[in-house]
């Protein structure tokens, strides 16, 4: 098998298309076909699935096995990847860890100490929490869709 790529050149190559295969057969966790990648992801054709498995494989990311089926050998994180963090197969932006943070300990702080409110400590938490709410909204959107 030939040597790694340099980080660079699979941040230039792993996006788009090749990105969404990628982001599928990382979720899948088990050997692919190339006509179910072109089926599950909607390609007009198996050659284009092809085309983006052959790319991964160029990448060292996928590798074959003796039946034909492609399956990931290498989990990266570039680009838009460093913001995700992997839970039981289901992509989940590292920010919503602080956001829930956020969001409990205000509640608690709103309910055990009810009777001697601070209005800064409530507009310093309510703003954190809205903070990364918003921020995990905003890398959400941007998320690869596989």
């Amino acid at each position: 098998m030939s040597e790694a790529p340099d980080s660079g050149k699979i941040e230039d190559q792993l996006k788009g298309k090749t990105l969404q295969v990628y982001m599928y057969m990382i979720k899948r966790k088990e050997a692919v076909g190339v006509r179910e990648v072109q089926r599950d992801l909607s390609f007009s054709s198996p050659s284009v699935a092809n085309y983006h498995i052959e790319k991964l494989v160029s990448l060292a990311l996928v590798s074959q096995d003796e039946y034909g089926r492609y399956y990931v050998v290498q989990k990266v994180q570039v680009g838009v990847l460093q913001a995700f963090v992997n839970i039981g197969g289901l992509a989940v932006p590292r920010l919503l860890f602080f956001a829930a943070f956020f969001t409990t300990m205000l509640v608690a702080y709103l309910v055990l100490s009810f009777s001697s409110l601070d209005v800064f400590a409530i507009g310093f938490a309510v703003a954190g929490a809205a903070a990364f709410w918003a921020e995990t909204a905003r890398v959400w959107i941007k998320r690869p869709v596989a």
